[in-house]
């Protein structure tokens, strides 16, 4: 269903902090991180026309198909957009969105064949601080690829709505984002402005390339911002939208190294804390197998547990 090597799966109303889905999902409410690129070496923007067209194309399936924007960067050969569906129509919308713009394209350049190199991916965001990870990751990728020395100086991204102050309105919507940073303190913009001049020096990969470089990123980001990050921990800004219920995945790993380490006492309530544990993590996708070497078990021991009741 999904790959997880750094990230977890979701099932059902059970979340963690991304999911990089094959199948796409659906769920009204969820953050995604849409990524989609050329096939091959080809570009898929040669002049600031077509680059125009898509936002057009963008805007206009965000308002006909109920999608909310956040944020967005058009690179040469590629797309990143953050956003979330308010209906079960993600997969309608992003097939609307890639197939029109190919068709105009392709009429426009008298080109044949696929623009795209493949389906359109998609990392579900359920995480805060994973969030404003991936939005700061987005805004910095043309800094990243040497377009420009500063973030803000690149024209085809949404960060300027980050940034400037009295920015004009949009159909893009940074202060989803810019809330979950600051907590409603009315300094989001200058807190982004502060991610964003720091985060262009740290090393990162293209999202292509390895699919763990935005988690790579935020423990980097993590480490330059902690009172910040802890701020964002536990409020679930991103999970609530969709309705879910959020275990964090710090407290998550605290209670696996608590049972590893043999913290917990026998006894009924230590049976259903292990259980609870093996249900967190069925419940994003991890197997038994994989679960049985997470919690130091065997998986016989793991299917006694879900045998029991709580």
């Amino acid at each position: 269903m999904g790959s997880m090597e750094r990230f977890y799966d979701i099932h059902g109303k059970s979340i963690s902090r991304v999911f990089r889905a094959k199948r796409k999902l659906n769920m009204p409410g969820l953050v995604s991180h849409i990524t989609q690129r050329a096939a091959g070496k080809e570009p898929l923007f040669l002049e600031d026309a077509d680059r125009l067209y898509m936002l057009g194309l963008l805007k206009d399936i965000s308002h006909k198909q109920s999608i909310n924007v956040y944020a967005f960067c058009l690179m040469g050969n590629h797309v990143h957009i953050l956003l979330s569906n308010q209906e079960e129509n993600l997969y309608d919308a992003m097939r609307d969105l890639f197939s029109r713009y190919a068709m105009w394209f392709n009429k426009k350049y008298e080109r044949k064949g696929h623009l795209f190199g493949g389906p359109y991916r998609q990392a579900v965001c359920l995480d805060d601080g994973y969030l404003v990870t991936a939005s700061v990751y987005i805004h910095l990728n043309p800094v990243k690829a040497g377009l420009v020395s500063f973030a803000e100086e690149y024209r085809w991204s949404s960060v300027r709505l980050y940034c400037e102050e009295g920015a004009p309105e949009s159909f893009v919507d940074p202060y989803f984002i810019l809330h979950i940073l600051d907590g409603n303190s009315g300094k989001g913009k200058e807190m982004y402005r502060g991610f964003l001049s720091r985060g262009a020096k740290v090393e990162t990969t293209q999202v292509f390339e390895q699919e763990d470089v935005i988690e790579r990123f935020r423990v980097q980001l993590v480490s330059l911002f902690p009172p910040i990050f802890k701020g964002m921990a536990g409020r679930n800004t991103a999970g609530k939208a969709a309705g879910l219920e959020l275990l964090s995945v710090d407290s998550l790993e605290e209670r696996i190294e608590s049972l590893k380490q043999g913290d917990l006492k026998p006894g009924p309530e230590t049976r259903s804390a292990k259980k609870y544990l093996v249900e967190q993590l069925l419940s994003r996708g991890y197997k038994r197998r994989e679960i049985a070497e997470r919690l130091g078990m065997s998986r016989k021991t793991i299917y006694n547990i879900l045998q029991t009741s709580t």
